[in-house]
Formats: C-alpha cells, sequence, structure tokens
C-alpha cells in the first residue's frame, strides 16, 4: 500500500520535451517515475470518444491511475434551479468521459456562497448531490469527489464537504491542502500533527476507507484575506503549504493517498519532489522500525 503523486494537466516540462497531445501523457508521466494524471476539463470536455478511449487505454498500459477534473461551471449550489438541473447533467457527462479515460475518481467544485448564505448553500448544493445521485444510480464507473476549495466565498471547508459526502455512499472527499491552507490565510499545516489531524476527521465522519485512499490536490498557493489568490511552484518560498510535513504524516498514518500536483507548470515536477520526499520519510520510517 503506497501513496500516489502525478499531475494535473501537462505542464511546462511535457512540452518542453516535444509532447504534444493527451494522448502522450500517460507514457510521458509513467516514463518520469510517477503513478498519476489527472485529467483536466476545467473550461468543458473537448476530447471526443475515440480520443479519451485511446487516453485511457494508454493509461492502462502504462499502469497510470486516472482522476478527472469536471468543468468548472458547474453550479451545486446555484440559486438558479435551472443552472443546478445543468449540473446534474454536467456531472453525468464527466462520469462518461471518466469511464472512457478508466478514472476512477472525479472531482467536482463545493458551491459558491458568495451571494447567499452559506446555510442556504449547503442547503442547495445538498439538493443538487442528491438529484445527481437518483440521476446515476448506486454503482457509478468513478467515486463522485467533492473538493475543499481556496476562497473564503465558497462552500468548502472540511467540514461543508464531509457534510455533503453524507448525501449518497457515491461521494467522496477530495482534499486540497494548498486552498485548506489558502482559506486559513497560511495557518492550517504547520506541522504533521495538522496534516494527521485531516485524515483523522475524514475517517471519524466518513470511515477509515475514505482517509486510507484519499484524493488529493497539494500546491503552494498565494492568499490574500479573501483566500486562494493563484496557485505557485514549489520555488515559492513565500507561501506555504510545506510538503515534507505531509509526507511525515501520510507514513505515520499508514495511508495511501493519491496526490495530484496543480503547481503552476511544474506540476509534474512538483509531483515527482513529492513522491521522492515521501519515499525518503517511508524508508527513513522502516529503518527505525516504526
Amino acid at each position: 500500500m503506497q501513496a500516489l503523486f502525478g499531475p494535473g494537466g501537462n505542464g511546462d516540462w511535457f512540452y518542453r520535451e516535444g509532447m504534444k497531445s493527451t494522448l502522450q501523457a500517460p507514457e510521458w508521466v509513467a516514463a518520469k517515475g510517477l503513478d498519476a494524471f489527472e485529467y483536466e476539463a476545467g473550461n468543458g470536455i473537448t476530447g471526443g470518444e475515440a480520443t479519451l478511449r485511446a487516453i485511457g487505454e494508454k493509461a492502462r498500459e502504462n499502469g497510470v491511475r486516472m482522476s478527472f477534473h469536471t468543468p468548472y461551471f458547474i453550479s451545486l449550489s446555484g440559486v438558479e434551479e435551472e443552472k443546478r438541473l445543468k449540473s446534474v447533467d454536467y456531472i453525468q457527462k464527466s462520469l462518461w468521459a471518466a469511464d472512457l479515460l478508466g478514472a476512477d475518481t472525479i472531482v467536482i467544485h463545493s458551491g459558491s456562497a458568495a451571494k447567499i448564505t452559506r446555510e442556504e448553500a449547503m442547503r442547495l448544493s445538498c439538493d443538487t448531490l442528491e438529484k445527481v445521485a437518483a440521476a446515476v444510480g448506486d454503482h457509478p464507473c468513478a467515486k463522485l469527489g467533492i473538493e475543499t476549495m481556496g476562497k473564503v466565498n465558497q462552500l468548502g471547508t472540511l467540514h461543508e464537504v464531509l457534510e455533503q459526502c453524507k448525501v449518497a455512499p457515491i461521494y467522496a472527499p477530495v482534499v486540497d491542502f494548498g486552498h485548506l491552507n489558502a482559506r486559513a490565510l497560511g495557518g492550517a499545516f504547520p506541522d504533521a500533527d495538522s496534516y494527521r489531524r485531516v485524515f483523522d476527521t475524514i475517517a471519524t465522519a466518513l470511515g477509515d476507507e475514505f482517509a486510507v485512499h484519499l484524493h488529493c490536490h497539494f500546491s503552494k498557493i498565494e492568499y490574500t484575506a479573501a483566500g486562494e489568490k493563484k496557485h505557485l511552484t514549489f520555488a515559492d518560498e513565500t507561501y506555504g503549504p510545506q510538503f515534507e510535513p505531509l509526507a511525515e504524516a501520510i507514513v505515520r498514518e499508514n495511508v495511501a493517498p493519491r496526490i495530484i500536483c496543480e503547481s503552476a507548470g511544474t506540476q509534474a515536477e512538483d509531483a515527482l519532489f513529492m513522491k521522492q520526499t515521501y519515499l525518503a520519510a517511508r524508508g527513513e520510517s522502516e529503518k527505525q522500525g516504526t
């Protein structure tokens, strides 16, 4: 049982080496020593059936675990019912794409609370999630992951996401550690114990399986008083969070998350750094017999 690491989408390194198409990504990711890839469809699903199926086949051939980020325009908490019903359709289409890709998780944004109270936003989002569950049934091809978010005016605290996940067993949390750190103005993860509490909180709320195989995002993120401003690279020394304490927490908790790096252009390099850091922490723990 081992943590897995990979990039969200194609970064600068991929294109510097002459790669042109996401069809090349699974083999390229595997050659770099990475284990996972998240297909980014934030601006909509543009790939056709043949292309998505071919990417999925390449991922299976290279042992790369796939996930899928749904379009950003999905609105779980929209005040207009028509927009929320369209979001149900978008999630169903995302599951269609995930099935072709062989993705076992789709990532969905939690919803906005910018123009309504958080209580009303939660009520609307849970209603949308109930409609999605009714539409897709008990055994969709992929887990429907609800992501923690970085802006204060969005739904997406860990507590809110866990409540949304309780709507139906098909939902699972996706913890974006950079987002949680940004909305806490950098005070979320000072040490390994603060990361460990995330896994413990999930296990208590939903069960051990959700914590052990947690789907995660990680990047350093610039923030303001309103929360997330922009994604950075691991070269940044001003904003966090730091990955090393998370590596320690993963080893100490004996969990096996999949961590997708969303750094700005260096997602593959930073994912590889995370994997190497994690393996070093794991090796040191095994040497000490802990």
